[in-house]
């Protein structure tokens, strides 16, 4: 099981540093439009007609390929864990975060399968470029799939806490 663990951890570090890259890239991208925009105001040589539909598909691609990576790297924010810590024991500690996995398994799962629908099922066009607008709707289901992956992951993890009474991260 460790042998397995340490694979896993491996190919989050793989898969986090992708997402890190393509978040990276896409700030890249929207920084140069966003300044091109702003020369091309004081000096106009080229038309930027197109800068709010590519802008449109970079901000939601960085959005939700952060919020993977986020969840990837399980950093997501908290309001703030006061209930766990008003929890009697170690295991009533566990089972709480099972079912915090829980429910967000079952959000994602939902934004998962709506979000594929959307994106089969659309057959609009941009309006400056023509590009099919499932390109633009594509990081959803894609993200979703690694968030809802991720999720089973941390809820397999907590299951095996609880089963061991050990707590993986150290903190119930």
């Amino acid at each position: 099981m460790t042998a397995l663990l340490g694979v896993l951890a491996r190919l989050d570090r793989a898969l986090l540093l992708v997402l890190e890259v393509i978040c990276i890239t896409l700030f890249a991208a929207i920084t140069f439009i966003l300044t091109l925009n702003i020369v091309v105001r004081f000096a106009p040589f080229m038309s930027m007609h197109w800068f709010d539909e590519i802008l449109e598909m970079l901000y939601g691609a960085l959005v939700f390929y952060g919020a993977a990576a986020v969840w990837v790297a399980h950093a997501h924010f908290s309001v703030g864990d006061w209930l766990s810590k008003r929890l009697p024991g170690k295991r009533s500690r566990l089972v709480y975060r099972f079912l915090v996995e829980a429910c967000s398994l079952v959000f994602i799962a939902v934004f998962f399968r709506y979000s594929l629908d959307l994106t089969l099922a659309t057959t609009e066009r941009t309006t400056a470029f023509a590009l099919p607008k499932a390109w633009l709707y594509a990081c959803m289901p894609i993200t979703g799939a690694i968030m809802l992956v991720y999720s089973v992951k941390n809820m397999l993890l907590e299951l095996r806490a609880i089963v061991l009474a050990e707590d993986p991260e150290g903190i119930a």
